[in-house]
């Protein structure tokens, strides 16, 4: 059995995205010999839960256009709820129906994600910008890899999502995307691939056959200015992993059949550096991201 380059696969939380269908296409490739680490956000359940126990949500704008999750106390409970206890059991069982021994996992597991906490976050209301305090996010600060290398060792496919933990040992919510771009250049993946619910980035959001085959982002500020809200947040989680040292990073359609095959095979957008970032130093147990 031939033995493929290790590649990261973000499963977008969309409730459009065929979580199913990954996880089908994850074993065919897996029985190939391909080697995985399965990312998971799960923005469509913490939405129903949060409906579900009243916890009412917010979305944050930041200066640069990019949308984030208001996550007060309350809402880093439902993040944590519905993520380790809903959408990743779903997934590490789909996956065991398909023979694919999954081990599921967050970020606190081992202090495999190590995040620096928002104290304040600025934000954009009426026109205006705000210090919005009471959150619990952060940004991925390091990686420590010892867990998921031990389970790829193992045979085992990791699958990983939020909370990470902070500089006080509490736990943080951290974008899954930007954590699966943290995850892919601390473990050298030759690939990551940002599955979501559009066929790609898109010149126009609301024509889905306005898809651009490659967009070269930024190294600095906004990564590309027609991108918006969950996609501005993957193209800065891409050019972050591209940075890392990450080759490849692709969006692409997670609604179709085969998503992940299709994606390897080309589909959807390859995202590049518009200038050449600095290399990381050699991986080691911990890598700061």
């Amino acid at each position: 059995m031939t033995t493929h380059p290790l590649t990261v696969v973000k499963c977008g939380g969309n409730p459009a995205v065929d979580a199913a269908g990954i996880c089908a296409d994850l074993a065919r490739l897996v029985r190939a010999g391909h080697s995985f680490v399965l990312v998971h956000g799960g923005s469509g359940e913490i939405g129903r839960l949060a409906g579900r126990l009243g916890v009412p949500q917010r979305t944050l704008l930041a200066p640069d256009g990019v949308s984030t999750r208001h996550t007060d106390s309350a809402t880093l409970d439902v993040v944590v709820l519905a993520l380790a206890g809903a959408v990743k059991p779903r997934l590490v069982a789909r996956l065991a129906r398909h023979g694919v021994p999954a081990v599921g996992l967050t970020g606190l597991d081992g202090g495999m994600l190590r995040a620096r906490r928002k104290a304040v976050v600025r934000a954009v209301v009426d026109g205006r910008t705000v210090l919005v305090r009471d959150n619990h996010s952060g940004r991925v600060d390091t990686v420590d890899t010892t867990l998921p290398r031990a389970l790829l060792a193992a045979g085992h496919l990791p699958v990983v999502s939020p909370p990470a933990i902070d500089e006080d040992g509490r736990p943080v919510n951290v974008d899954a995307d930007r954590a699966a771009a943290a995850l892919a250049a601390a473990l050298g993946a030759d690939r990551l691939l940002l599955l979501t619910g559009a066929p790609g980035v898109l010149g126009d959001p609301d024509d889905e056959t306005s898809l651009r085959s490659t967009v070269r982002v930024a190294a600095h500020g906004a990564p590309d200015a027609s991108a918006t809200g969950g996609m501005a947040l993957k193209l800065v989680a891409a050019r972050e992993a591209l940075a890392g040292g990450v080759a490849t990073v692709r969006v692409a359609d997670g609604r179709v059949a085969d998503p992940v095959t299709r994606a390897l095979d080309g589909a959807g957008t390859l995202v590049h550096l518009a200038e050449t970032a600095a290399a990381p130093g050699p991986t080691g147990r911990e890598v700061p991201v």
